[in-house]
């Protein structure tokens, strides 16, 4: 299976929005296109940025999320998101539970499965392994485990705490063997991506360490190749 790096621009000033989230999205398929493929990329941008990120990748293989949805049916919503808009919008699937915009177990599960329906891909957050397994019972694409703690720090749950990361892969297994398991929370560089994947998981979920920098490829980049590295045991 390809490695995954999800990257969620957030909503940072101006870093996530106009010509920069396009830029990102650009060094993204550069990197995407260098490595043939290999290593699936993922972007989430504001909902701002997302008709213009999903017609900068169009074509490319690098796909694009939205960053949440509501639990709502189209119509008298004023400022929720239906699943429905989403879908108009051309993403290829939504990220559901962020720490910053948590969801109701009743309300995650029926998302996922009325975005299955709509042919969306759903990457569910949990805070904790336990948390991370109940996730994965209800059978979204991706589940990513995120100490919120270590959210934005710069200090990674590959590093601080990879007991959570061995802890999510034994709990999501025993009760899910397709899901994709993600890990997050303080991603920094290449080497943090390379020991979670070591650690049993498929790829990352990255924010800050990508969208505020100065070379958002050479970071990419980085992460990318160690992710091959990890993936094919090197």
């Amino acid at each position: 299976m390809k490695p995954v790096i999800v990257v969620n621009y957030k909503a940072y000033y101006p870093q996530s929005f106009g010509e920069n989230a396009v830029r990102i999205a650009r060094d993204a398929t550069r990197v995407y296109s260098e490595l043939k493929g290999e290593v699936e990329l993922v972007l989430a941008p504001p909902y701002t940025e997302i008709r213009r990120i999903v017609e900068e990748v169009r074509g490319t293989g690098v796909k694009v999320f939205a960053q949440h949805a509501d639990p709502v049916e189209p119509g008298a919503v004023t400022g929720f998101i239906p699943l429905e808009g989403l879908v108009d919008a051309g993403v290829k699937g939504v990220i559901l539970n962020h720490s910053e915009h948590r969801l109701k177990l009743a309300d995650l599960n029926m998302l996922i499965k009325k975005a299955g329906k709509l042919g969306l891909e759903t990457l569910v957050c949990a805070d904790e392994p336990e948390t991370g397994a109940s996730a994965a019972v209800l059978n979204p694409t991706y589940v990513a485990v995120e100490p919120p703690e270590l959210i934005g720090t710069g200090i990674s749950v590959s590093k601080a705490k990879p007991e959570v990361i061995v802890r999510s892969v034994e709990l999501i297994r025993r009760v899910n063997d397709k899901v994709v398991i993600l890990t997050g929370a303080g991603i920094t560089d290449g080497l943090d991506v390379y020991a979670a994947i070591k650690y049993g998981t498929s790829g990352v979920l990255v924010a800050s360490a990508i969208v505020k920098a100065r070379d958002p490829y050479s970071v990419i980049k980085d992460m990318a190749v160690n992710a091959l590295k990890a993936t094919r045991g090197q």
